[in-house]
């Protein structure tokens, strides 16, 4: 069962446009976390403006694609769907401990803004700012971040019944990763979502979207 904020009922897809449009450009996705992605981009929207929007739906097993990456502007358009990893500690193949604390190689919920591209020991990665308070604000002290890796792919699914995971960071197909972090590299949102009562609840994000402070410390 979802779970969602009593805020969000406002973001429901009949209502929302923009949620429609990502809804009819990936059939596959939940709509009702499209429409929590989308309340989470219009507040950060506040702010600074958004080029494409990726959702991650944490609660689908690691061997089903479970993040889309949306163009958006007038005419909102699925770019990439893929396999992604999720944290070691967060679960086998599927995920369901979640943690924004150092050393605890779980991945983190909630909103993050892109914040630049580096190449260290797991190749071309792009930065991820968490900017969802307690839930995941520890992603740059954490380095968490997005990366290929070869432990995300189709075969690797099949001979483990899971993919490989990671300590913490959203990790994509090798072959996948460099394309697709050029994509988001600039102005982009990352929602990365699980149907966790606390983190529903608790979000600024998703709740008053944090008064007109939620990027102040960008």
């Amino acid at each position: 069962m979802l779970l969602l904020p009593a805020a969000a009922a406002a973001t429901d897809t009949v209502s929302n446009p923009l949620a429609q449009a990502l809804s009819r450009a990936a059939p596959a996705a939940n709509p009702k976390v499209l429409a929590l992605a989308t309340r989470a981009l219009a507040c950060v929207q506040r702010s600074m403006p958004a080029q494409t929007l990726s959702v991650i739906d944490y609660s689908l097993p690691s061997t089903t694609p479970r993040l889309w990456v949306f163009g958006l502007g007038p005419h909102p358009h699925l770019l990439f769907h893929e396999l992604v990893a999720h944290g070691r500690n967060s679960g086998d193949n599927l995920a369901d401990r979640f943690s924004n604390q150092p050393g605890s190689l779980m991945s983190s919920l909630g909103t993050f803004v892109t914040d630049g591209t580096y190449t260290g020991h797991n190749g071309y990665s792009l930065r991820l700012k968490g900017i969802d308070g307690n839930f995941n604000d520890q992603a740059e002290s954490r380095a968490i971040v997005i990366h290929g890796a070869h432990y995300v792919s189709e075969a690797f699914a099949r001979s483990q019944g899971r993919l490989g995971r990671s300590w913490g960071c959203p990790a994509v197909r090798a072959g996948v990763a460099h394309k697709l972090i050029d994509a988001i590299a600039a102005h982009s949102v990352v929602f990365a979502y699980y149907p966790d009562p606390r983190w529903l609840q608790g979000s600024r994000v998703l709740g008053d979207c944090g008064g007109n402070e939620v990027l102040s410390s960008r």
